[in-house]
Parts: structure tokens; sequence; C-alpha cells
């Protein structure tokens, strides 16, 4: 881990920061034993180990089997919702800030069967392809300080939904029903916004891109950049020139001096440049979509074009009256953020090592694996805001024991 802290700094840092969650969630648990368990988990989590599994979380914590880990996730009483609650405010407690973003996305468990919750063949992007597998729908904070997890659910196709047999098995609650992808992701943001969670945008590919958190974004004054398809329909009014049409036609009808070439923020070799095109199409008042605050803000169209193919994509936007193209470019990039916290999840914390059939173990075990990569994210954002120690340097020293040797040889 880089940064400012020094090596003894750091691992300091990362033991107060362990035994800071690990208190927190304690209230969680009505046994000490479960408690106790649940630590060891966050431990296994965080060890060196490559694979998760329950035998592996086992050996590191000295148990004969997996029995103790099985029962954390399995026949324990305990409150996954409570344990997400928890995340969020220590996110909010050590990454917050105004202009964060909650990015929205999904990715795939594979899975042998057809007896894991969930588990359906249907398209992951983590595959490619369609395939066996669970999708979970996430949301991320991220901001200047860093980001994480704070949100997230299982997606049930209609396949069991429509199965209360299968339901019954896998001990999926009698509450729940069909909810479409969008709407999980809607059921996200209206939580964050409810608790107060300071951010000021939503970001989201076109899965999430139109549709009735749209309408509740807007009366929230929180901004939005969501992906939509190359077919969605955009119209201007009180704009000169007056646009109307699909997405693709307006971005193939746009002159050359419309498009900026812009960085959407560091990748792993760099600036990921493309160039953009913005369209504001409409300036309205917040209050009359029911918003409690009064304000002028534009609906837009924004396009990014591959520098290297010329493959278009096209978003939506809600922003205040005046934002630049920058700082939409800017939102925007946020959304690989968690495609970067995906991949850290399942390579290091064992995001996808989950072995558990049921509702709340899938709940359990991706709600455990987001605390330990908040912990991870809160860590690595402290380390990297320490004031390094100060320390003499050889002139220093040979000063304060008087002259050195080059003064004194001289007359």
């Amino acid at each position: 881990m880089s940064g400012s802290a020094s090596v003894e700094d750091t691992l300091e840092l990362w033991a107060s920061s362990l035994r800071d969650v690990k208190g927190r969630i304690r209230p969680l648990f009505t046994q000490a034993r479960v408690a106790a368990s649940a630590g060891d988990f966050l431990d296994a989590l965080l060890g060196n180990e490559p694979r998760k599994t329950g035998w592996m979380r086992a050996e590191a914590a000295g148990d004969p089997g997996p029995w103790r880990q099985q029962a954390l996730l399995g026949r324990g009483r305990w409150d996954a919702d409570a344990l997400r609650d928890v995340v969020r405010d220590y996110v909010v407690e050590h990454l917050a800030a105004g202009d964060a973003v909650l990015v929205i996305d999904e990715t795939g468990f594979l899975k042998q069967g057809r007896t894991s919750c969930g588990v359906s063949r249907q398209y992951t992007g983590s595959a490619g392809k369609i395939t066996n597998c669970q999708i979970g729908v996430f949301a991320a904070y991220v901001s200047s300080k860093g980001h994480a997890f704070i949100d997230r659910a299982l997606y049930l196709p209609k396949a069991w939904t429509s199965d209360p047999a299968r339901m019954r098995a896998a001990h999926v609650p009698a509450t729940i029903t069909f909810a479409t992808k969008p709407a999980l992701a809607s059921k996200m943001i209206e939580r964050a916004v409810a608790d107060g969670i300071p951010f000021s945008w939503v970001a989201a590919g076109s899965v999430y891109g139109v549709g009735e958190e749209e309408n509740a974004l807007r009366r929230a004054d929180r901004g939005y950049v969501l992906g939509v398809k190359s077919n969605h329909w955009f119209g201007s009014w009180s704009t000169a020139p007056l646009i109307a049409g699909e997405a693709k036609d307006i971005a193939q009808d746009l002159p050359a001096e419309a498009w900026r070439r812009l960085s959407a923020g560091l990748g792993t070799k760099g600036g990921r440049f493309y160039d953009w095109a913005y369209c504001p199409l409409a300036d309205l008042d917040a209050e009359e979509l029911g918003s409690s605050t009064p304000g002028l803000w534009t609906l837009g169209l924004l396009i990014r074009r591959s520098i290297a193919d010329g493959e278009c994509v096209y978003f939506t936007t809600w922003c205040p009256h005046g934002t630049s193209i920058d700082t939409l470019v800017r939102v925007e990039g946020t959304r690989w953020r968690i495609e970067e916290g995906f991949e850290t999840a399942k390579n290091e914390l064992g995001l996808d090592h989950n072995e558990t059939r049921s509702w709340h173990g899938w709940h359990r075990h991706v709600s455990l694996v987001m605390l330990a990569y908040a912990m991870m994210a809160t860590v690595r954002y402290h380390a990297n805001t320490i004031t390094p120690k100060k320390t003499k340097g050889r002139a220093e020293k040979n000063s304060s024991d008087g002259r050195s040797r080059k003064s004194g040889a001289s007359p």
C-alpha cells in the first residue's frame, strides 16, 4: 500500500482499524462466540489465502473444520441488513465528500446446479455470456478520498419468484417479490437519500439508465449521468439549434468542433482519454419537478466516443445549470471505480467464494466482504494523509555534534 505513512504507521493503522470494525459489528450478535466467528471471518478475508472458502477460513481461524463459519452465514441469528448499515455509516464517516458519486452496477457469481438462491442461466458481464450464475446489484460510494460498497441486492429472476417452493427452500423472506435490476437500484438510491448520505451524483450504465430513478433523483436535487441505448430518443426545447432524434443520429450530425478530448480519470495505464460531446437540451426549475429547493437544472445528452474505433456510448444527464462538460465526464468516469471494486473484492477478498445456498447466506457473506473492503479503503485513505515523521538528516546530525569533519579540516 503506497502513501505517506511509514510501514510502522500503516501496520498500526491497519490493526486499529480492524479492532474498530470488529467493535462496530459486535452489537449485531447476541452471542459472543458468533461475534468471534465474525471477527475470524474478517481476519480470513483480509488474509493472504488465495481462496476464501469455508475450509480455508476455518484453517486460518485454527478451527478443525468449517462448521463455525457455516453457522455464521447460515444458522446464526443476525441481520445482514443491519451489517450493511454499519458498513454504509463507516464509509460515510471516513470517505464522505459533498460532491461524491453513487455508482450503480452489477456483477455475476458463477454457480453450478440450481439450488443456490437466485441462480439461473442469465447474462453476466463477468463472463461476457449467458451462463449459470447469480447476479448481484451493488451501490458504491465514490469520492476524492476513496471508494467502497455501501449497498447490495441479490437479483431473483421470475423463474424463482414464481416458484414458492423454491423460494422457501432457499429461505427467501415471504415479503420478497420480483423486482427488476433498475427497481433494486432505485431502492438503493432511495435508501441513500432517506438516510442522508452525502452525495451529489448518481452514475450507472445503460441497464439502469431510464425509469423512475430519474424522477426520484430530480426531486432529491441529485445530478446524474445514466447510460442509455443508442436508439434512445432525445429532444430539446429553448435551445439553438433544436435537437431531436435518436442518440446515435444526433452524434453523427454533430460538427467536429462539438467534440473535446478529455480524460475520464486515471486507469491502470494512465489517463482514460475519449472524445466527448455534450448537448444541453432544456433548462428546468427543480421546484416544478417536485423538489423543495428552487434552482435551474439542465437536462442533457453526453456522448463518449472511442479514439480507437469511433464507437459511441450515450448518457442522459441532469445537472445544475452551468455545469461543465469536464464535471460530467468526471462523474461518468467514476463508474470505473466500481469495476475496480468488483475485481479487487473477488480476487483478494473472496466476494465470489460464497458457498452458501440461502438468501441470508448470500447477503451475510457479501456484507462481510463489503466491510473488509471498506476497511481497506479507509486504511488507504488515512495512510495517504499521514504526515511523515521528521528524521534528522546527515547535515543536521553533524551540526548537532559540533563541526563536521570537513569544517574541522578547514583553516
